[in-house]
């Protein structure tokens, strides 16, 4: 080699400076892919994405491949400017291409190529997958016994190198997969997306109508106030007991009765026969298996039940649904009716308001973890029940109770004062 001319020493360097760039940029480019995307182009048919993911697919292949051919080029490009700077400026030009080329594989072959592949992932992968497919099947064997031998060595450190890598996405890495993608999903949409995340860790008992503020048919009453209730009902399905909500015995559809109704043949033999049979749910069961339970079953009401098999609510299709796409109501009706704005900027809140829906109304990150309704927190807060004008403090929220009676938190006024505290800050309270 020391007898060729220093023109073809130098364009012998420039291809082995490609050739490394070459190498470089097929890595970079093939492991900053999105696998979902290649997965989605590679069944689309496109035979780029199919080389990329079929390569990706023995990644520890691959990589000592690209590893072995840019550390061979790299050694055989610094022989070769060795031999070219000793032929031109003698043994001071080891120095100097000692220094050029560090520069020119740093910038050139390095820096630049990765840069780009970065940018333009599919660009440069698709593409170089086909040659590299071929070198990859021409060296496999060598790469092999190499792989062989560095797993020997990791196996002497104690470290596995069969284990494989989980490629899927947890629950909380889609969630900021999700709040990443702004550019891309629209906001309702990005809403949707996350409400469907949150459906795992919100329970019934989260979003059902409580026992107190269930609407039923009790067939002990007299048939006129029956009558009556049902000609003036807003909801389409009514839960129907005797005496007590623990005696439900099934849930009427009005679509069911309307004839009756017209034709005045309405009895309480006549209602309680077209009573579906009750679908009883636990209170503690999260909001994506019941909204499937609900599919299974082929209802869209159920009656919510605690450990004991008390009732404490209702719970309907309805009800998840708007835990996904929001209030199914008018612009007029999503203010929550518990809420009432002041003019200094303080909200009045009925003490029985559930926190979840304060916070969804307000965009407040008061805890609901425990407690659900306001009166339930303030009351923990405290560990009894407040006569009016206590306040006290849960995490940034100032809270003054306005009204109270024996056993319950009325009405509270609540606010967030500026500068911003700590949501972590412990809860205090002063008389």
């Amino acid at each position: 080699m020391s007898d060729l001319n220093p023109q073809y020493l130098f364009g012998l360097l420039v291809a082995l400076i490609f050739f490394s760039a070459f190498f470089a940029s097929a890595e970079t480019s093939l492991l900053s892919l999105n696998r979902y995307r290649l997965r989605y182009l590679a069944k689309q048919g496109r035979r780029g994405a199919k080389r990329a993911s079929t390569l990706l697919n023995r990644p520890q292949l691959l990589l000592g491949v690209l590893h072995f051919c840019n550390t061979l080029v790299t050694v055989l490009a610094a022989t070769v400017a060795a031999l070219l700077a000793t032929r031109l400026w003698g043994e001071f030009g080891l120095i100097l291409s000692t220094l050029g080329l560090t520069l020119a594989l740093l910038l050139l072959a390095d820096i630049t190529p990765r840069t780009l592949a970065v940018l333009r992932p599919e660009a440069f992968a698709f593409p170089l997958s086909a040659p590299l497919r071929l070198l990859v099947e021409l060296l496999e064997p060598l790469v092999w016994l190499l792989n062989a031998i560095s797993n020997s060595l990791l196996r002497l450190c104690r470290i596995d190198p069969t284990r494989k890598r989980k490629d899927g996405l947890s629950a909380e890495e889609l969630r900021s997969v999700v709040r990443e993608a702004t550019h891309e999903l629209p906001q309702n949409r990005q809403s949707m997306l996350l409400s469907i995340l949150d459906l795992e860790t919100v329970t019934v008992n989260d979003i059902m109508i409580p026992r107190n503020e269930v609407t039923g048919i009790n067939l002990d009453d007299p048939l006129d106030d029956i009558i009556t209730q049902l000609r003036t009902t807003s909801h389409t399905r009514l839960p129907v007991f005797r005496s007590d909500l623990n005696q439900v015995e099934g849930v009427v559809h009005m679509r069911q009765i309307a004839r009756l109704l017209t034709h005045d043949q309405l009895t309480i033999e006549a209602l309680s026969a077209a009573a579906h049979e009750p679908y009883f749910v636990p209170e503690s069961t999260p909001l994506s298996t019941q909204l499937l339970n609900f599919q299974k079953h082929k209802r869209r009401i159920g009656i919510v039940v605690d450990e004991y098999g008390d009732v404490q609510g209702i719970v309907t299709l309805e009800d998840i649904l708007e835990e996904i796409v929001g209030d199914f109501s008018n612009q007029d009706a999503l203010r929550s009716p518990d809420i009432h704005p002041q003019e200094d900027g303080t909200q009045v809140i009925d003490g029985a308001a559930y926190i979840r829906e304060v916070n969804k109304a307000l965009g407040w990150s008061l805890p609901c973890d425990g407690p659900k309704t306001l009166n339930g927190l303030i009351t923990e807060a405290l560990e009894n029940i407040p006569d009016s004008a206590v306040c006290l403090k849960i995490g940034p929220y100032r809270l003054e109770i306005l009204q109270s009676t024996d056993n319950r938190v009325k009405s509270v006024r609540v606010w967030r004062p500026t500068p911003r505290v700590s949501p972590d800050a412990p809860i205090e309270s002063a008389d």
